[in-house]
């Protein structure tokens, strides 16, 4: 407890009084505040002027990053025939069909994304239960049903990341890592903040994006002026 609290007053005193800050001193305060051993996460936190309750408002969206996440991404790839040795070749972890879909029943595998091609849903349906509440049922949406298998893999690969809002409003995704230089940061907010702007919802009336906050896996969150950024 006592290294928790040192750390608390740490970060608490780094903190200046000021409540927004532009987005070069947003991220050069984040890295003073990441003292941990190891490489920190930067995860991105959008407040949206929306009503999750009406489906006709709610955010889901994929986008590459365009300096990845820094994360290694474990893939399940449900295909058949020459999408198999295609997946392999590109580093997918888990490659199958009906013997991927027993180890997932029989919680064998972990993996951070699931892929599938377009003739195999019908049998990948039957992991709803299981990959639905966990975020990783497969998407057209999200590029995650594809008849381009290789493509997807290369994105999931290099930086893809999946979102949508929470139950109140809130998109939560990772945008990179510690380590990466600040314009490589800023540039991958950049991304997901232009990303969002073009999924505002029609009938929406009022502000729609209200707050963005960057943090580390064990910072304080900063807020971030987001009218100037692209």
């Amino acid at each position: 407890m006592k290294k928790n609290t040192k750390k608390a007053k740490f970060l608490n005193n780094l903190m200046p009084n000021k409540k927004i800050f532009e987005i070069e001193e947003g991220i050069e305060l984040l890295k003073k505040m990441a003292i941990s051993k190891f490489n920190e996460s930067i995860d991105a936190s959008i407040n949206l002027g929306i009503n999750p309750k009406k489906p006709d408002q709610n955010i889901k969206n994929s986008i590459v990053l365009p300096f990845g996440t820094g994360k290694t991404i474990k893939l399940a790839v449900f295909t058949t025939g020459e999408n198999i040795n295609i997946a392999k070749k590109l580093g997918a972890e888990y490659v199958g069909l009906h013997d991927l879909v027993e180890q997932i029943k029989e919680k064998k595998i972990k993996f951070d994304i699931a892929i599938a091609s377009t003739d195999t849903m019908k049998i990948v349906n039957e992991l709803g239960p299981i990959l639905g509440p966990r975020g990783l049922m497969p998407n057209p949406k999200l590029g995650t049903v594809t008849d381009n298998i290789e493509n997807a893999i290369k994105n999931a690969k290099y930086g893809q990341i999946n979102y949508k809002n929470d139950k109140n409003g809130i998109v939560h995704t990772t945008i990179g890592k510690i380590n990466f230089p600040n314009k490589d940061i800023q540039e991958n907010l950049n991304a997901l903040l232009t990303s969002l702007k073009k999924l505002r919802p029609l009938n929406l009336k009022g502000e729609y994006i209200k707050k963005v906050t960057i943090s580390t896996t064990m910072s304080l969150g900063i807020n971030i002026d987001f009218n100037n950024i692209t």
